[in-house]
């Protein structure tokens, strides 16, 4: 018998189940590790992300972090962008056939996702695969292979496809090819273990079934949590603006997090914390007796873990002169203009306020600065602009502000 590389399984399923929601199946898991330490193989742990967005933020973390356990317990873990699933769209949780991506936008999307997710894995312990290795070299003959292997009957158990059928809306027959090519990546790979949130578990689940026709052992399905948002009710996601995301600026990470409700602090120490034991029992003890504190300490946390313990106390600094003392910050960055520019389109002196905060970087179009002055969200001046066709005139400075934590100072010359 070979010696065994890694820790007692009993220790090792402790540490893995200590955050997991569901284990499906944890005898089918102690299994796999009592043989990798028979055989002194390491199982292979897999986890796949879309990048239909630039950015990863602390929601999909959670089970990144959860990945770094597996690498610590001796394990190889395989992170997969899915470039190629991409191009089709996850149908999870759609009420209708999602926006089609093009290539170029994936590839621009997926550019750093690596440098992203080594924030959290070990360097040296990470594979990271793009499922168009895989998958793009299928052919026709491939596809209906792997179509053959599951029914459309066990498709329409999926509740958004069961709820989309059951009211008369449509369902693109590309939507059913997502489980299918994303249970492909877990056959390509053979892996014994994946990882997802807890929205995943369909898909996780196809995979054990189309390996099994595949002729492979069925990985086991590992489920996390997901983590809500700033906004306290939905699951964090760009497409709700409730997100931190892992490569925001430390003010962005430390402002937003200092945003999220009470009653969030503990699921938030527990998921995004990287805190454990006696650590995270403290953590528990100060949310109880000073929430506010709890949430200083838990925003200079997060910065910290993604950037320094240097950003986390400038952040903190910058949050008390800006929300605190009301004050503007010293190091506002600033632009020069003149009245005609081309970004501008000035009139008789006068520049549209949208398009002079797209220019300054605060507003990605103006169609979203209209949008954010409706809301309340922008200042000239310290003072609230209230309306949408608001213009400004093209001399002297202008001291612009999004929402409380963004600011630029505009001259003209």
């Amino acid at each position: 018998m070979k010696k065994a590389l890694f820790p007692p399984v009993t220790e090792q399923l402790d540490a893995i189940r200590r955050n997991a929601l569901e284990i499906l199946s944890e005898d089918e898991l102690a299994r796999k590790l009592e043989r990798a330490a028979h055989e002194g193989r390491p199982l292979r742990v897999k986890q796949g992300f879309d990048p239909t967005r630039p950015d990863l933020h602390i929601g999909h973390a959670v089970s990144i972090r959860q990945l770094r356990v597996f690498q610590e317990l001796g394990h190889e873990v395989v992170f997969v962008v899915g470039d190629y699933t991409a191009l089709i769209g996850d149908p999870t949780g759609r009420s209708e056939l999602r926006p089609q991506l093009s290539e170029e936008e994936v590839t621009e999307n997926a550019r750093t996702y690596e440098d992203q997710v080594l924030k959290i894995l070990d360097p040296a312990l990470t594979r990271i695969e793009f499922n168009s290795r895989w998958l793009r070299p299928l052919q026709l003959a491939d596809v209906l292979k792997l179509t053959a292997h599951y029914t459309v009957a066990r498709m329409l158990e999926r509740e958004d496809f069961s709820t989309r059928y059951r009211e008369g809306r449509p369902i693109s027959l590309v939507e059913f090819m997502y489980p299918l090519l994303q249970a492909y990546d877990s056959v390509a790979l053979r892996a014994d273990v994946e990882l997802g949130g807890s929205d995943q578990k369909f898909n996780l689940l196809v995979a054990r079934a189309i390996q099994e026709r595949y002729g492979q052992e069925p990985q086991v399905c590992l489920l996390m949590p997901l983590l809500r948002g700033t906004d306290g009710v939905h699951k964090m996601s760009k497409s709700y603006d409730n997100y931190v995301g892992l490569v925001d600026a430390p003010d962005e990470q430390y402002g937003r997090t200092m945003s999220i409700p009470d009653e969030l602090l503990a699921e938030w120490y527990r998921l995004a914390s990287g805190l454990s034991g006696t650590e995270l029992d403290k953590a528990f003890t100060r949310v109880e007796a000073d929430p506010y504190a709890a949430k200083r300490a838990l925003a200079a946390r997060i910065v910290e873990q993604y950037h320094n313990a240097e950003a986390a106390k400038q952040s903190a600094e910058r949050f008390d002169v800006v929300h605190k003392r009301k004050e503007v910050p010293e190091d506002v960055p600033s632009i020069t203009l003149t009245p005609d520019d081309a970004g501008l389109g000035a009139e008789a002196g006068e520049v549209w306020l949208p398009r002079l905060l797209v220019r300054a970087g605060l507003a990605p179009s103006t169609s979203q600065a209209v949008r954010l002055i409706e809301q309340g969200a922008i200042s000239v001046d310290g003072d609230r602009v209230k309306e949408r066709e608001a213009r400004l005139p093209t001399t002297g400075e202008r001291l612009l502000q999004r929402g409380k934590r963004h600011f630029t100072r505009v001259r003209f010359e």
